[in-house]
């Protein structure tokens, strides 16, 4: 995505007079998108914010808007100063040149000094509310952090109107209104009334976070993930179906990847599971963010606004591939509590008024946080009976009904046993295994744990593109390796294209009825619908499996490695492309971490390119390859003795459709001229088609006829045949159509062509449709290496697919992707 050049803009669209810029937004949906500290922290982060809005919203959307940066953090520390009569002068004076800082370099000086005036007269006011704060007669604590959100929204907004569209601040306290700032529950008829009053037409409106009112109008703060909490409650409002929460992590992990390097992206999380996170402390969700979704229809993304282009989390309503994710936290110096009061109707009583992390009121205890001692110790000093207090740990694995997931809950266990946990619990909702534990969890903990429970697994989704005859063979194929081959377990069939119908499912495709699903279920589609959705996938590694024979979709291989997609091909076309277009293919398929594996273009199911590799990999360097490549041509001339002319036997091989339906895509040796380019470019040479001599078998006065004239006059090409086969025969030898590449003191050659071969030579006897390669190399040359077998069918080909298959998710087991993180999660 392009980035803006603030100064650039302003120049473009504000006028001397400072009026507001034309509307510039690009999309046209009523949504909800938060940034966080992090996300408009200096003035590089507040263009990177300016430019996400003006691709991703519309008017009717709403931004909500943390302080800048550690905004919230300088008042904390100013409001702890007055609080212990330390002078706070400089303090303030350095929070206020931040603030003008920010203004000047985003806004020229017309349009900042409005800014400018009412900043002044705000930190007036700070001084004026910490001096009586230092005198303890202050009750503004909460105005005084509130400061940084409002500031945040006045300052953005200004940028917005001026770069963007029309744009205004509005303070969430002069609408959202809840009942304290303890349980933060929403008025919500009140405050939706209130915030439509304050409504501007065809303006983007920039809410403050953090901050509300309660029903005194007293200024109260939403606690952690504050502004979090206020883009779903915004959401809740406005009816809005999608929140965005632009943050300094490009999703929902595993674990926590700061910890945990080898953590999963977790690209869609259930309603539930994301609750059950937030409850036990994750730390990009909070339980309070999450509570509106419970009882509106609302989508919760998590993306980073330092890469806006990569596909982030979703959290909502989702199928069966999403509910098996699973994933690892924690939360250190906690408290077990244990009492015979917490058993019973007094345990259930106790989970409402504290809503410990886990609890067993069977064996009477629960887990709360340290703040809580003190309440729960009141609670129980009226029991009159023993209580004690033990300093633990607890490590969980959440998802989807985990609880009831017998394998998982083996895993986990078995991965504690050397640290003897003091509890296993099960949270009434079965999202998740909890440990209480002595001890802190430490990051050898963790890893392990996570290592052990998750098996480190991607969920990989798989895109299979024309339905054929082999197409058909790899799908019918599928159920059994989905079921057979362990590292296939996480693999989901989700997409399935012809040439102009495509059935594309997130939540999966099941195998064993793919075909009848797609007759029933594919639409039309173009190809910019599929880029628009492959962009957008929610797996951890994508795989598009080519068996098309087609140049357009080959085209799209390009757009497949930028976007980060695997690809499996039977398709000849893209593998033997020009040089340079091949280059550059491979150079993004390299630069984008991408694989391309191609065993099927040549040999069907034969490994040749795999002995290729193999024999690159081990040291050895490739001279000369060599065969018959053509399953096609391989019968003809092993059928041709003379007994019947050479026309009746092209004849016969369409009829048993041994060839393309026009045989001269066959007799044009371009197909193997193709395949020899493919096998010479793997053994590590550069050339391209052109350097190949191709020997035509079709004359000049046959090629441009159509197919049926060509089948009419196929009795043209008996005399040239049955000539080439006398003067074979005089020789004592046989013809055959090869294939044949060879370097020599630095000198390419390469051709494909009619020879006469001796009758004893490897070539020359052949099962009918076989294909042989021989391969000399530094260490097999007297004693060349052959592989020979069938080069074509639809069992051999779909199992080479599969063979593929395999192997791309074996490389992407071991695949690792650091997680790039800007600041700390917050």
């Amino acid at each position: 995505m392009s980035q803006i050049n603030v100064a650039e803009l302003l120049a473009e669209q504000v006028s001397e007079q400072g009026q507001p810029a034309q509307n510039k937004l690009r999309k046209y949906a009523a949504n909800v998108h938060k940034f966080g500290g992090s996300s408009l922290a200096n003035t590089a982060c507040i263009e990177r914010a300016v430019n996400i809005i003006r691709q991703h919203c519309h008017l009717n959307d709403i931004v909500v808007v943390s302080a800048n940066g550690k905004t919230t953090d300088h008042l904390f520390a100013l409001v702890a100063q007055a609080e212990s009569n330390h002078d706070f002068s400089d303090a303030l004076a350095k929070l206020h040149q931040q603030q003008q800082t920010l203004i000047n370099s985003l806004l020229k000086a017309q349009v900042a000094q409005p800014l400018l005036q009412q900043l002044a007269l705000d930190i007036k006011q700070l001084a004026l509310w910490l001096t009586e704060l230092s005198n303890k007669v202050s009750t503004h604590y909460n105005d005084i952090l509130a400061f940084g959100e409002l500031w945040s929204a006045q300052l953005l907004a200004q940028a917005l109107n001026c770069y963007v569209c029309p744009s205004y601040a509005v303070d969430a306290r002069d609408f959202l209104q809840i009942n304290n700032d303890v349980d933060c529950l929403v008025n919500e008829k009140i405050s939706t009334a209130q915030y439509q009053l304050l409504q501007q037409a065809n303006k983007l409106a920039v809410v403050t976070g953090y901050i509300a009112k309660d029903i005194t109008g007293k200024t109260c703060t939403l606690g952690r993930n504050g502004s979090d909490y206020s883009a779903t409650i915004m959401a809740a409002l406005n009816q809005a179906g999608n929140v965005t929460l632009w943050t300094d992590v490009d999703g929902i992990y595993s674990a926590d990847p700061r910890i945990v390097p080898n953590s999963r992206k977790l690209h869609r999380l259930p309603n539930e599971v994301a609750q059950e996170l937030g409850r036990l402390g994750n730390p990009v969700l909070h339980a309070k963010t999450l509570t509106p979704l419970a009882t509106h229809k609302i989508h919760l993304h998590i993306a980073s606004s330092f890469a806006p282009q990569t596909s982030g989390s979703e959290i909502g309503e989702f199928g069966a591939i999403a509910k098996q994710e699973l994933s690892v936290t924690y939360s250190n110096d906690l408290l077990l509590v244990s009492a015979n009061s917490l058993t019973g109707e007094q345990g259930e009583q106790a989970q409402i008024m504290f809503s410990p992390l886990c609890r067993d009121n069977k064996q009477g205890f629960i887990v709360i946080e340290q703040h809580q001692q003190h309440t729960v110790s009141q609670w129980l000093a009226s029991k009159n009976e023993q209580i004690t207090y033990t300093p633990v740990a607890i490590i969980a694995t959440v998802g989807f009904q985990v609880a009831q997931r017998g394998d998982v809950k083996a895993r986990f266990k078995r991965s504690l046993k050397s640290i003897a946990p003091l509890h296993f619990v099960s949270a009434n909702n079965q999202h998740s295994i909890i440990a209480i534990v002595h001890d802190n969890c430490t990051s050898e903990l963790i890893n392990n744990v996570h290592h052990d429970v998750t098996k480190e697994a991607k969920q990989i989704g798989m895109v299979v593109a024309g339905l054929g005859n082999i197409g058909q063979r790899f799908l019918e194929l599928l159920p059994q390796q989905l079921t057979r081959i362990k590292s296939l377990e996480n693999v989901h069939l989700v997409g399935l294209l012809s040439s102009s119908k495509a059935l594309i499912k997130n939540d999966g495709i099941d195998a064993a009825q793919a075909l009848s699903l797609f007759i029933e279920q594919s639409t039309g589609y173009q190809q910019a619908d599929l880029l628009t959705w492959l962009a957008n996938h929610p797996y951890d590694e994508l795989i598009v499996v080519d068996i098309t024979a087609s140049q357009t979709f080959s085209d799209l291989y390009g757009d497949f490695f930028k976007q980060g997609i695997h690809v499996i091909g039977a398709n000849k076309i893209a593998a033997s492309n020009e040089a340079e277009k091949y280059q550059f293919l491979t150079t993004s398929a390299h630069k984008n971490q991408c694989l391309w594996l191609g065993n099927t273009t040549v040999g069907a199911g034969l490994p040749i390119n795999f002995a290729i590799e193999d024999l690159r990999n081990s040291g050895d360097s490739i001279v000369e390859i060599s065969g018959i490549f053509s399953g096609t041509l391989s019968w003809l001339f092993e059928n041709f003795t003379g007994e019947i002319g050479f026309a009746e036997l092209v004849k016969q091989a369409l009829a048993q459709g041994l060839t393309e339906p026009d045989p001269r895509d066959d007799l044009s040796g371009l197909d193997v001229q193709r395949k020899l380019l493919i096998l010479a470019r793997a053994a590590g040479f550069t050339l391209s088609l052109d350097d190949i001599d191709c020997q035509n078998l079709v004359p000049t006065s046959l090629q441009q006829l159509s197919k049926n004239e060509f089948l009419a006059r196929l009795h043209e090409l008996d005399d040239y045949f049955a000539e080439q086969l006398i003067q074979a025969k005089q020789q004592r030898g046989v013809i055959r159509y090869i294939a044949r590449f060879a370097v020599e003191n630095d000198k390419l050659t390469a051709k494909v062509s009619l020879e006469t071969l001796a009758q004893n030579h490897a070539f020359a006897n052949l099962t009918p449709c076989d294909n042989i390669f021989q391969i000399k190399s530094q260490w097999y040359n007297d004693n060349p290496l052959i592989i020979r077998g069938p080069g074509a069918g639809r069992d051999v080909t779909a199992g080479g697919l599969h063979s593929d298959l395999v192997n791309i998710c074996q490389q992407l087991a071991n695949k690792t992707t650091p997680v790039k993180i800007k600041g700390s999660i917050s």
